[in-house]
């Protein structure tokens, strides 16, 4: 990890912010993940829900896939399922992953490259390791991020984007030690390529030991750190912030700083590797169950009903297999 690299010193740079007139933002808080099963039985780090959700908004959840070397046979993903709502951004970092929908949508992401999947009025998917991972085993690592919807865009069609690790916006922090990759959203100018309904910004950064990252952020936008392998410190108070950890930044100020330990914990690693998500609060209620997040309960039972009859489309003949036939033919 990680999979997107690229030479620091030939890509765009970040502004110098200068320390003493810069508003920092501080740390309110950190947030150990806790540990679920999703889909078939595969495990996840969940850093939110499970605090104050207007900590996180317009997030609505984080689940942090591994890394995990699968041994043959291990690999697993999730059945068909509907969503309403809102949208799923899965990012893969090492490994890959077949997506199908009932729209059409659908294909393998792998190795740096995202899935933006806008559930929108409704539709069913089916994520699933490939053949390949499942027969042989190897590394996989990802993360799938939930993205609310205000309630004028809850009924949009369903919108699906696939973001090619090479479409990725690479910028080199001020000093040319540390990567940062643009998926979504914009940062000191710079826009990433996903295209989102909900203004937000979704970074994933590589801090060389021991370097500073200082980022200019958005005064309206909220601020999480989470961190997917490594330690540093977040903030200028120096926070400790280790892998599987959230840190939720304050309201106040118009940039973040952080530092990656001078040692990392795993052998090898190019730096401390952490997710930056930033976006406009919607700040309207929440009615959520399962798979489907609206505004109000009688919403949440029309989502039931609507799945019920049909109408999130129709699971497609030829599909995705799941697990159990991908078991038989090992």
């Amino acid at each position: 990890m990680p999979a997107v690299t690229a030479d620091t010193l030939t890509l765009p740079r970040l502004p110098r912010l200068p320390e003493a007139t810069t508003a920092w933002r501080p740390v309110a808080r950190v947030i150990t993940a806790e540990q679920h099963l999703e889909g078939e039985g595969f495990a996840v780090r969940r850093p939110f829900p499970g605090v104050d959700l207007s900590l996180a908004d317009p997030f609505l959840l984080l689940d942090h896939m591994g890394a995990v070397e699968y041994a043959p046979g291990e690999a697993m993903g999730t059945p068909w399922h509907p969503h309403r709502g809102f949208e799923t951004v899965t990012y893969i970092i090492d490994g890959a992953f077949q997506h199908q929908d009932t729209t059409g949508g659908g294909g393998l992401i792998a190795d740096g490259d995202t899935q933006w999947m806008t559930a929108g009025s409704g539709l069913q998917h089916i994520e699933q390791p490939t053949p390949e991972l499942v027969a042989a085993g190897g590394l996989f690592h990802g993360v799938q991020l939930w993205v609310n919807l205000p309630r004028e865009q809850k009924w949009v069609p369903p919108r699906y984007q696939d973001i090619n690790r090479s479409d990725v916006k690479l910028l080199s922090s001020q000093d040319g030690s540390s990567l940062v990759r643009v998926i979504a959203g914009s940062l000191a100018g710079h826009d990433g390529p996903g295209i989102t309904y909900t203004p937000i910004t979704y970074l994933h950064a590589t801090v060389a030991p021991g370097a500073r990252l200082d980022l200019p952020w958005p005064v309206d936008f909220n601020a999480l750190v989470y961190v997917l392998s490594g330690r540093g410190t977040a903030g200028t108070t120096n926070t400790s912030l280790d892998e599987g950890q959230l840190a939720v930044f304050g309201p106040r100020g118009d940039a973040l700083t952080l530092r990656a330990a001078d040692s990392q914990p795993l052998a090898g690693a190019k730096g401390w590797e952490i997710l930056l998500l930033g976006g406009l609060p919607i700040r309207e209620p929440i009615a959520r169950y399962g798979p489907f997040v609206m505004n109000t309960r009688d919403e949440i039972v029309q989502a039931f009903e609507d799945f019920k009859a049909g109408r999130m489309g129709v699971v497609p003949a030829e599909k995705i297999p799941h697990r159990s036939t991908q078991d038989e033919a090992l």
